[in-house]
Order: C-alpha cells, then sequence, then structure tokens
C-alpha cells in the first residue's frame, strides 16, 4: 500500500515546548496497525505532564526527553482509522473505526506469562513509551485496539478511553444493586463514574461540584441530587441525604493540583466523611502530590480505600457498548472541537484552563474528516 514519505506530528522538545514536525511516515510491523488519526484529545493528565508537573509516570515522561528529544508523546484518546495491519493482526482490518486503551501488556512479567496479561502493570504506555496520536498518522500495537460501531461519531469515540476509567473504577467499587453513591467532581471523569454508577444498578446517585454548570448537567444526565461544595458543606449534605448513614460508595474524581484548577487532597477526606461505615471509597483522580490523611477515621469507620483496578479489553469493550447504546451519555460533554492538526496546542490551552473557557471534556481536535 503506498503511503507519504512524510507526516506531521507534535513532538516535546522541553517542558512546555511542543513543535510540529515532519517526521518520516510510520512503517508497520507483525502485530502492530497504522492509524489514520480522526479526532484526538489530550487527557488532563497529559496536560500537567507536559508541563513537568508531578503525577503517575512523570519520571518516565523525564527520562524521554532527556534521552530522546524530540520525541513524540501523549495521545491515547483518540478515534482512528485502520489503514494497515502487520502480520498477525486478526482483531482489525482496513476501514475500522478504532480506539484505544492506553495501557499494553508487557509479555515478560509472570502475569502475561500466566495468561492474566490484562492486569500487568509493567507493559508500556500508548503516548508514552510507544508514539501517541497527536499526529497524522500512528502506529499502535493491535492488541490495544477495538472497533467502534456506526453509532458512535468521531468525536464521541475519542472520549471513550478515558470513560472506560470511569467504567474501571465502578468495576473497582463492586457496586450492588440498590446501592447510594456520590461522586466528588463533575468533570468528564465525575459524569462518567455517575453514569455508569446508575447504569450499574446503584438506587441514588449524589453529584459535588463546585460549578453550577456542572451540576446542571450532572442533573440532566441522571443525578438524583446536586450538592454546591461552594455554598454548603457536602459532607452534611450527604449525610442529610442519606438520613444520617452516608452512601455506600464514594468516587472521588475531584483531588489533584491545584494549578490546574482541581481540588488538592481535600477532596479525598471529604469522601472519608461521607461514606458510610464499612463502606468505599474509590480513588480516581491521579493525585501527584503528598496527602495528610486522618487514619484514625480511616480506621474508625473501617473504610476501604481502594484505587481503580486495570483496564482490560472486555471493560473497553463494554465501554463502547456503553456510548453505543446511549445508555451513558458522552455528547453532551464536548464543548470545544478544533479542525486541523495545528490545534493541538490550543487544546492543550483549553484543557489546562478549563474554568477559563467554559470547558467541560477536554479540547478536541479533528485531524481527518471521516
Amino acid at each position: 500500500m503506498m503511503h507519504p514519505l512524510q507526516m506531521r506530528a507534535w513532538r516535546l522538545y522541553d517542558y512546555g515546548d511542543m513543535r510540529l514536525d515532519a517526521i518520516p511516515f510510520p512503517k508497520v510491523k507483525p502485530d502492530w496497525v497504522i492509524l489514520k488519526t480522526r479526532v484526538v484529545q489530550p487527557s488532563i493528565t497529559e496536560v500537567i505532564r507536559s508541563q513537568g508537573l508531578a503525577t503517575g509516570l512523570s519520571n518516565d515522561i523525564k527520562k524521554a526527553i532527556e534521552e530522546h528529544a524530540p520525541v513524540q508523546l501523549f495521545g491515547h484518546e483518540f478515534c482512528a482509522e485502520v489503514i494497515e495491519v502487520g502480520q498477525g493482526v486478526e482483531n482489525v482490518r482496513p476501514g475500522d473505526r478504532v480506539v484505544g486503551g492506553a495501557k499494553i501488556p508487557c509479555g515478560e512479567c509472570s502475569l502475561c506469562r500466566s495468561g492474566s496479561g490484562h492486569l500487568c502493570r509493567r507493559g508500556p504506555h500508548i503516548g508514552i513509551h510507544t508514539p501517541g496520536m497527536f499526529a497524522e498518522y500512528g502506529c499502535v500495537p493491535a492488541v490495544a485496539l477495538a472497533k467502534v460501531p456506526d453509532t458512535i461519531s468521531d468525536s464521541e469515540g475519542a472520549c471513550v478511553q478515558s470513560l472506560t476509567s470511569a467504567v474501571t473504577a465502578t468495576e473497582t467499587a463492586d457496586i450492588e444493586v440498590g446501592d447510594t453513591v456520590a461522586v466528588f467532581g463533575q468533570g468528564v471523569m465525575g459524569l462518567g463514574c455517575m453514569q455508569v454508577a446508575r447504569s450499574s444498578g446503584a438506587r441514588k446517585v449524589i453529584g459535588v461540584d463546585v460549578r453550577t454548570e456542572s451540576l446542571d448537567l450532572a442533573s440532566k444526565l441522571g443525578a438524583d441530587h446536586v450538592v454546591d461544595g461552594s455554598k454548603v458543606d457536602p459532607v452534611k449534605a450527604i449525610i442529610e441525604l442519606t438520613d444520617g448513614f452516608g452512601v455506600d460508595v464514594v468516587f472521588e474524581t475531584a483531588g489533584g493540583s491545584r494549578k490546574q484548577g482541581l481540588a488538592g487532597t481535600e477532596t479525598i477526606m471529604q469522601a472519608v466523611g461521607s461514606v458510610r461505615d464499612c463502606g468505599k471509597v474509590i480513588q480516581v483522580a491521579q493525585i501527584g502530590e503528598k496527602a495528610l490523611l486522618d487514619l484514625l477515621l480511616f480506621r474508625k469507620k473501617n473504610v476501604v480505600y481502594k484505587f481503580c483496578r486495570p483496564q482490560t479489553p472486555r471493560t473497553l469493550i463494554h465501554t463502547i457498548a456503553l456510548v453505543a447504546s446511549k445508555r451513558v451519555q458522552v455528547a453532551p460533554m464536548i464543548t470545544h472541537t478544533l479542525d486541523g492538526i495545528e490545534k493541538v496546542p490550543e487544546a492543550f490551552e483549553i484543557t489546562s484552563n478549563k474554568a477559563k473557557y467554559g470547558a467541560l471534556n477536554p479540547a478536541q481536535v479533528v485531524v481527518h474528516k471521516g
């Protein structure tokens, strides 16, 4: 199949220094796939990493810049079209529209060797250890990809990977039919957790945020109650809404760098205060800073504090089904769509300052139109 000799891709020269370069067109290899990028968006974590702020895999980013700059980083939230497949690829074929998971099994650890590669935590991440999709074309391992049906738009498809994190968080919570749930933070991840929890059997879902527009959208998407944390004590409000008991499960999606408009670490203890005795707090937000936690309160209430399970191919497929069936809606969260690969820095700027621009979902970039 004939391809151009070069393509355009964004590469990182240093923290805060991304440039659009002409680079060689990727070559397909066994078990990998060449993709034409349709829509791609930066995650808030990628924005933080691009600025050198602390978060998971910060050391990997630092090493990549120091040893390989200019390096093609970021871009794991995308919808793309398969244009060529390598030897051994059977799950997708040219012409398919696909989305991807962020994590790839390493193939060498004991989990991978025992047939549990979906649990592997050592393998590479797309956009960190392999080139990401802030480019006209990309080459991605086929194992990370899943097809999307025509009922999902390119823009919705680009949201699937982040929604998969919300599905994984809900799976981690082991929600039972009739559970009460609170979600701290009604950004894209919180709204995802809220909707998935509803579809998983939660009886009552309470959304907490400090932004009126986010709370309004939470109500429209199915929250039974919303709490404005800028006006009332969210812990007291949740206790009152649950007749003094607290909720069965809390998803903490609001925490993170205050420089990015997030809640720092305060919402962790608010989550613990809101959950019932022997209830569960699921830590969804990635917090790069150290947190001072009241472990006596954890112990007194016998709180189960859990981080999300690894994403699996089954999770990705289930997420696609939720979006395709409209049981979970992502389109209402998409507020900013930009045309042209040249707009990637603008997408990073909007995503970095969502409150300033009135954004909810990360800003999307349409690279190739369908």
